[in-house]
């Protein structure tokens, strides 16, 4: 009868448990960059979304203000010789008015945008709850 050699069956055993090593670290590395894909075009999204917004505000504030200074100046001189004054301060009070509400709605705004990789976020909160099970 043949003598077995104990370290034989853990030789044999050895490259299947580097091999499943190995196939763990490579699913781990491929999530890791899909999660890191998804983080990048979130950003990406998200820069995108911002320049937008900052050009056609910059856009909409400057004809808005071209029109409320035309608009008021036209009032003005329509109104100069019995009510400039009283015209005037109508005027400061509805631009001021005007302004506050504008400001709260902002604050609102920013206030209630969503938080910036919320996605990527749970997508990471899901794997790491799969994974705790």
């Amino acid at each position: 009868m043949a003598e077995r050699d104990p370290g034989a069956g853990a030789q044999r055993a050895a490259p299947g448990v580097i091999a499943s090593l190995r196939s763990l670290a490579a699913n781990v590395a491929a999530i890791a960059q899909a999660r890191l894909q998804l983080l990048a075009n979130e950003l990406e999204e998200q820069r995108v979304r911002t320049v937008q917004i900052l050009v056609l505000g910059a856009i909409a504030f400057f004809c808005a203000l071209i029109a409320a200074l035309l608009a008021s100046v036209w009032i003005v001189v329509a109104l100069w010789d019995h009510y400039r004054l009283a015209t005037l301060a109508i005027l400061i009070l509805v631009y001021g008015v005007a302004g506050v509400l504008a400001f709260r709605s902002m604050k609102s705004k920013v206030a209630g945008r969503p938080k910036l990789f919320s996605a990527s976020l749970g997508e990471l909160q899901r794997d790491r709850d799969a994974l705790g099970e």
